[in-house]
């Protein structure tokens, strides 16, 4: 990987070109590729296309690679049959090829552990006869949605309440899959903790209604968070890090909110840092949106102030406002939006920035803005191939 951080035009790029270390892992820039569900693996196993796909990134100097979400080790975990796991002699020998072709590039890499709690649909998996597991047994209000109708149709019927033993089991899930990246040389573990999937179905009100421990205020609803961060950080050690997703919006409505006052958002992720997260990735449609009023902090802004760890900031980097949804089909495409993501990382707003769609585009996005190149426009096939 030839080094263009020396390259004229890298100078405005220069705040995020410093190393940041989190525990054991060092990065040697501040650009994360962030998670990007792909669902091109074969018996739910990466092959070299996958490999190939993350090297790319890593060799064109992106810091720290967090992967798309990889099922946990819980039989109902995930649903399309491209989706890969993280267990299993074919899955866990197509990660560790991922893991060293990553390396080899000179980058980092975490696994994204998913369990799509509610929004599973049982129909399009490979166990249609399996329900889906659910804090109370719903999806939750719905509101502002991408999702088809008949989509919403198969996920609305109501399943059982989880048992205090389905919990327990898909807790033990995780910390197998955790201990399993370890072994295979992953640089930590990061964890899907929002959009409306299962760790977010309990931090939700929305789709959590219990009343038992793990249930009730915000801080109670952090019940199942706290007790798997802890049993993933028992299973993985004390030297790699643990990075949490979180969001405001759920694939079951984009205008829900987790918490509706810093407060509650403190509420809700102290306890889940005090357990063992390092680094909070606050997804948002767009990383220049306030959370809440009377502040311009984004998501990962707030969770840095609140709980002094890592904070992350991830949406639309490098894309036009048309491109906020989760669906990139309006706006025209590729916008240099750096200056902006810049004033806020100097202010010391964030520690790291998460790129999706702008690499998903193209795999040599920073290593173009390095070279003070312009930008490719979107290409809509992308999303559908392994560039």
């Amino acid at each position: 990987m030839n080094d263009l951080t020396h390259h004229p035009a890298a100078d405005r790029l220069r705040p995020l070109l410093s190393p940041l270390t989190v525990r054991g892992l060092t990065v040697a820039n501040r650009v994360v590729m962030a998670p990007m569900t792909r669902e091109k693996a074969v018996d739910r196993a990466p092959g070299d296309d996958v490999v190939g796909y993350y090297r790319r990134r890593a060799e064109n100097h992106v810091g720290l690679i967090v992967t798309e979400g990889i099922g946990v080790d819980d039989p109902v975990a995930v649903d399309m049959p491209g989706v890969p796991v993280l267990h299993g002699d074919a899955a866990l020998a197509g990660w560790r090829r991922v893991v060293e072709a990553v390396h080899g590039a000179g980058g980092k890499i975490l696994p994204q552990l998913w369990h799509q709690g509610a929004m599973r649909d049982p129909t399009n998996s490979t166990a249609p006869d399996l329900g889906s597991r659910r804090p109370s047994g719903i999806l939750g209000p719905l509101g502002k949605v991408s999702l088809e109708p008949d989509h919403i149709a198969r996920l609305l019927p109501e399943t059982d309440p989880m048992t205090d033993s389905e919990i327990g089991d898909v807790i033990a899930a995780y910390a197998r899959s955790a201990a399993n990246a370890v072994r295979l040389g992953f640089d930590g573990v990061a964890l899907h903790g929002g959009h409306g999937y299962l760790i977010d179905n309990f931090l939700w009100g929305g789709t959590n209604l219990r009343t038992d421990r793990w249930g009730g205020d915000h801080r109670g609803r952090t019940t199942f968070a706290v007790e798997l961060v802890r049993a993933i950080r028992r299973a993985i050690g004390e030297e790699q890090p643990i990075m949490l997703r979180f969001s405001q919006f759920k694939m079951q409505d984009y205008n829900a909110r987790l918490a509706d006052t810093p407060k509650q958002l403190g509420e809700i992720l102290g306890p889940i840092a005090d357990a063992g997260v390092d680094i909070f990735d606050g997804s948002q449609r767009y990383f220049d949106t306030p959370v809440f009023e009377g502040s311009p902090l984004n998501l990962g802004g707030w969770a840095k102030k609140l709980t002094g760890k890592v904070g992350m900031c991830v949406g639309g980097v490098g894309l036009d406002q048309g491109r906020r949804d989760h669906h990139v089909d309006s706006g025209s495409g590729a916008s240099d939006n750096l200056g902006k993501l810049i004033e806020r990382f100097e202010r010391g707003e964030v520690d790291l920035i998460g790129v999706g769609r702008s690499l998903l585009n193209d795999p040599a996005w920073l290593a173009r803005a390095l070279r003070g190149e312009p930008f490719l426009p979107f290409d809509q096939a992308n999303l559908q191939r392994l560039t």
